[in-house]
């Protein structure tokens, strides 16, 4: 809630019930909440040190049929790419030197149904999408429950009222689930385990970078390399060229949004997934109907048995057909749970079983044809309009992970583990779908440069199986935490998924790591450089942060600033952006000392992002007063979650002006409350609390809330409002090890130098900005 005081008791449903109606009467719909006023400022002290107040939930908005079958369409054409356009080159891959015996088919098919089944479909349709955040996916979505529900995040920012926003509640454990206390407070106590949740973090968003690298290097090429088939004479310079160009367009494209490319890939992939299926089910008829026989499981084991290290090494291969699993998790902000569940079902799975059994069932008459079983399968009458088709899908495979890769960022950046980069919101029909300008050139020329180094598909595939798997097992090991702690599952079931999906995961990734030496290497290189970006980035965030902290303006001597007549109290109102939330930045000081000078009115802006997805409007500021009130400062939190949209900067400021005028109304009403000690809290409907105001205030014959607010407004005609923006420099301290300045002085710097200053990220307009620098050693 945005501007009421911190409440220590919580009043029962049936007592809030009998309040009365007249209360609620001309509120438009909204309702006042009552509390006991406690005299406790979160705004100097953490969370944890003070109770929670009211929270009042918020039901999902439900969605009607009619958009969610239009996402459940779209979604074909953003999230199924990858997946879907797999039968390209998973039994070449599985096969490299050839099929050694026609019972081995068997067993791979085997492998690749109940993988797609236990994992594509149990596992991420009906349990990981379970495990979303308010609607957004992806392994920050799950590191962000995680953090909701257990204080393990580093930057000590968190606030009581926190909890009060509708969305961030989660159920806490009851006295019959003790595990679920025990884990949570090993958690929260064990530094080392903090560390580790948050390397495990940074690694998942690093290997879904790679993802979003590799994918589009090993669809393009396995499509284009179907060519041969038609015109052999083709070199793989020619193919490799003819990838690089499509790439290219690919990747330039994106600025239009997922919105767009998706009504226009959406088609594409519909009609890929009838080809690929319907070709299957000719293949099965035609050449050998007992293929159907790998249903049976045992399959799987006469494999082992017969091939041993070699079915070991195969799973390297089998691998793939799983690719793009992630992308239905990682994009699911760009639609819903539903809309994923009703096209991957309905259309995705069968088809791409089929393809599968299609194969399989040519393979059977025709082992030769194994290293390219894809084209090799295709009747010759339809080649050319399923090589084209083909084509297209492997472009639109492309665009589920680099979705996904857009969608990861705005959360990483937001929880501060990523450095500043631009994030245009692409759609105001629908939420979460994002574009991130730096990530896609940065991902264009990975692209480019993986496909002009590897050339083919066999080593891109031995890379790309790594990265899908490490993905995997990452959201595996969170799932089960937020099984034990959150859902609170039936242990039994807990140790049914880590025995069955994640052994299965384990054992897959047992294999790509054999394959280390022949590719398995990239996405590895590729997750240790992006980490290094992110540690270094988050290291100094938390340093300067805590710097802050340490150093806060205490009240006594901004008490001091006030009173001292040598300082001059300017015309406007003045907005003081810092990140500290906990306390007033110490950049304060610093420009009081150079400048002496305020104005006079004087909020100080912290802009934090808290673990959730979204914050409603009504509840993203949170004001309080700068004692003694004469002095007209006050202090405001802008809370934002990950996937929130920011206002253009004169609505934002507008928005905020409002709401301190409206803090300044309902301040004035709670010094005026009933003798008893109970206050209205919420958001209040303006006129509505007005006219109470207006009443209150002749009855009691004072008006000095109407007084602020009017001089408020006139600060703001007068002087305008202007921005002062707390720029801090950073150094080591002398005497710190080589290993810190390193990261300080040189790493972060630099990284700091290469990208958007915080005040265009914010789109502050020059003319009315005012940066305010000083140097902190950490």
């Amino acid at each position: 809630m945005e501007n009421h005081g911190v409440t220590d008791e919580i009043e029962e449903k049936n007592e809030q019930q009998e309040q009365p109606q007249e209360r609620e009467k001309g509120l438009k719909g909204r309702k006042f909440s009552w509390g006991k006023l406690m005299h406790l400022d979160s705004f100097d002290m953490e969370s944890g040190k003070i109770p929670s107040g009211y929270l009042n939930h918020r039901s999902f908005k439900a969605v009607d049929w009619g958009t969610t079958l239009k996402l459940a369409f779209q979604s074909i054409g953003i999230v199924y790419g990858d997946l879907g356009t797999s039968p390209l080159y998973v039994l070449p891959g599985i096969f490299p030197n050839g099929i050694d015996h026609s019972e081995d088919i068997l067993g791979v098919l085997s492998l690749i149904i109940y993988s797609l089944t236990l994992i594509t479909l149990i596992k991420y349709v009906f349990i990981v999408l379970s495990a979303h955040d308010n609607g957004d996916g992806g392994t920050f979505a799950l590191y962000s429950l995680i953090c909701r529900y257990a204080k393990v995040g580093f930057t000590p920012n968190h606030q009581a009222e926190d909890r009060d926003v509708s969305n961030y509640r989660l159920e806490l454990p009851n006295s019959g689930l003790r595990r679920a206390s025990f884990v949570k407070s090993f958690l929260e106590n064990s530094r080392i385990a903090k560390y580790i949740l948050l390397l495990m973090t940074m690694i998942g968003t690093s290997m879904v970078l790679g993802d979003g690298i590799l994918t589009p290097c090993i669809s393009v090429l396995s499509a284009v390399g179907g060519i041969r088939e038609a015109a052999s004479s083709l070199t793989d310079n020619t193919i490799m060229w003819i990838s690089v160009g499509i790439l290219i367009l690919l990747f330039q494209v994106q600025r239009f949004g997922t919105d767009k490319v998706g009504y226009t890939f959406a088609p594409i992939l519909t009609i890929w997934f009838f080809f690929i299926a319907v070709i299957g089910l000719h293949n099965f008829i035609r050449h050998d109907p007992t293929v159907v026989k790998a249903i049976n499981p045992m399959y799987i084991v006469k494999y082992f048995q017969r091939t041993k290290k070699n079915a070991w090494i195969s799973l390297g291969g089998v691998i793939l057909c799983l690719t793009g699993s992630e992308a239905l998790f990682a994009d699911l902000g760009h639609f819903n749970v539903r809309s994923i569940q009703i096209s991957t079902c309905s259309i995705v799975f069968p088809s791409i079983i089929l393809a599968y059994v299609g194969q399989a069932a040519y393979l059977r008459k025709h082992p030769l044809d194994a290293s390219a079983a894809f084209y090799k399968s295709v009747p010759k009458p339809i080649y050319w309009p399923m090589f084209v088709v083909a084509v297209l899908a492997a472009i639109v495979a492309s665009q589920s992970l680099i979705s996904a890769s857009f969608s990861i960022v705005q959360q990483s950046l937001a929880l501060g583990c990523f450095p500043r980069v631009k994030v245009v919101h692409t759609s105001s029909k629908y939420e979460g779908q994002v574009y991130v300008p730096e990530i896609n050139n940065l991902l264009m020329l990975a692209c480019v440069g993986v496909t002009l180094g590897f050339k083919n598909t066999l080593k891109i595939g031995n890379a790309y199986g790594l990265a899908v798997v490490f993905v995997m097992t990452l959201t595996s090991t969170f799932l089960i935490l937020v099984m034990i702690m959150i859902w609170k599952t039936n242990f039994a079931l807990i140790i049914l998924y880590a025995s069955t999906i994640a052994f299965v995961e384990l054992l897959y990734l047992s294999s790509v790591l054999y394959k280390f030496t022949e590719g398995g290497y990239l996405p590895l290189a590729f997750a240790a450089f992006l980490m290094s970006v992110m540690f270094v980035w988050n290291y100094v965030y938390r340093k300067k942060y805590m710097f802050e902290l340490d150093n806060k303006v205490s009240i006594k001597k901004l008490k001091e600033i006030a009173s001292n007549p040598d300082i001059l109290r300017v015309p406007g109102l003045a907005l003081f952006y810092s990140e500290l939330v906990q306390g007033i930045s110490p950049i304060f000081t610093h420009y009081i000392a150079n400048v002496s000078a305020m104005h006079r009115v004087l909020v100080f802006v912290s802009i934090k992002s808290l673990p959730i997805s979204k914050v409603p409007a009504e509840e993203r500021f949170l004001f309080r007063r700068v004692e003694p009130n004469e002095l007209c400062m006050f202090r405001c939190v802008v809370r934002y979650g990950y996937t929130d949209v920011e206002k253009e900067r004169e609505s934002f400021e507008e928005t905020l002006v409002n709401r301190l005028k409206e803090f300044i109304r309902e301040e004035f009403f709670k010094a005026k409350s009933p003798k008893n000690g109970r206050i209205i809290t919420g958001t209040i409907a303006e006129s509505v609390i007005g006219e109470v105001l207006r009443i209150d205030a002749d009855e009691n014959d004072d008006g000095t809330f109407l007084e602020e607010i009017q001089f408020v407004d006139n600060e703001c005609k007068k002087g305008g409002i202007i921005s002062l923006f707390g720029e801090s420099e950073v150094v080591a301290s002398k005497g710190t090890n080589w290993g810190k300045k390193l990261i300080i002085d040189y790493a972060y710097n630099g990284l700091r130098r290469c990208l958007r200053q915080q005040d265009e990220v914010y789109a502050i307009p020059r003319k009315r900005l005012l940066k305010v620098g000083m140097t902190y050693e950490l």
